[in-house]
């Protein structure tokens, strides 16, 4: 899991200061409005980092609440949505369990944070806790770093200085990647001088998980959920190899399940066909989908 602790959690807003959070909140209230079935007032913001674009949701009209496995990162949230006026309630939850007795009308999981917990069982962890928390036709929509473009051209070095009143922040990355397993594994060096001379340095790392869009699909499907678009970044555009970030939104199905007719194109024995259909409700199961056979 990611950490971004301590004095990395208070740089984070700098070193992302650029990043569009208004626009992206503002393209993801309209997938929203575009695809609910009811009213969405309340929404949940997963892995929510330093509250940036749970503050933005708030400030479209939802009543949020922020969640995040980092306390470092939430007390820089609740600090600056104090400093704002803004009304969100950030807890710290882990994503594989959050834990809500209620259920919310809409979760939201961006940035790419899906991929923190990079193993398969973590994943299964995740959607399962993602799908409780939702209400039966709730939307779910999720950012994943894209594998089409992550193993074509990722960085393995990067350098990047960062202006701020006290002085200058000088980070440089070095990333690894595991093809095997999917992940980036970035290690941040990072160095601030200070205007009255002195300076300080410390280190991190992060890995990430990257996802190809039928893998993310199978997630997804197996998971109670319906995706209903995949967008290239946040345009609206369809996915390409030049796309690094993938945002898909998908609704949950309802508690009752789904219910799926099988004909057979040609005429296998019964006990064969029985079999196939054991074996398709096997993988089905947590899914929610009942597969029957056409009489």
């Amino acid at each position: 899991m990611s950490s971004y602790a301590g004095r990395h959690a208070e740089l984070y807003d700098l070193f992302y200061a650029q990043k569009p959070y208004a626009e992206e909140a503002a393209f993801v209230h309209r997938q929203i409005r575009d695809h609910e079935t009811h009213p969405t007032r309340h929404l949940l913001d997963v892995a929510c980092g330093t509250g940036r674009h749970a503050r933005e949701f708030a400030r479209l009209g939802y009543e949020v609440v922020g969640v995040d496995h980092s306390e470092s990162m939430l007390e820089q949230a609740r600090s600056e949505s104090i400093k704002l006026g803004a009304n969100v309630e950030f807890i710290q939850r882990d994503m594989r369990n959050l834990e809500f007795i209620e259920q919310f009308d809409a979760v939201a999981c961006l940035f790419d944070s899906i991929g923190y917990v990079r193993t398969n069982d973590n994943l299964q962890q995740v959607f399962t806790s993602l799908n409780r928390a939702l209400r039966a036709h709730g939307l779910l929509i999720l950012e994943f770093w894209h594998a089409g473009a992550m193993i074509r051209d990722y960085s393995p070095h990067r350098v990047r200085n960062f202006e701020a009143e006290w002085g200058t922040v000088e980070r440089t990355s070095t990333t690894s990647m595991n093809v095997a397993e999917q992940t980036c594994t970035v290690h941040y060096l990072i160095r601030e001088f200070f205007n009255d001379g002195k300076h300080h340095c410390f280190s991190e790392e992060q890995t990430n998980r990257f996802f190809l869009v039928q893998e993310m699909d199978r997630w997804l499907t197996t998971h109670g959920f319906d995706p209903l678009r995949w967008s290239s970044e946040y345009s609206g555009e369809p996915v390409s190899l030049e796309t690094w970030h993938v945002v898909v939104v998908a609704r949950k199905w309802p508690a009752t399940g789904v219910r799926l007719s099988v004909s057979f194109l040609d005429t296998p024995p019964r006990a064969l066909r029985t079999r196939i259909l054991a074996h398709m409700n096997a993988w089905a199961e947590s899914a929610n989908v009942t597969f029957v056979e056409t009489q």
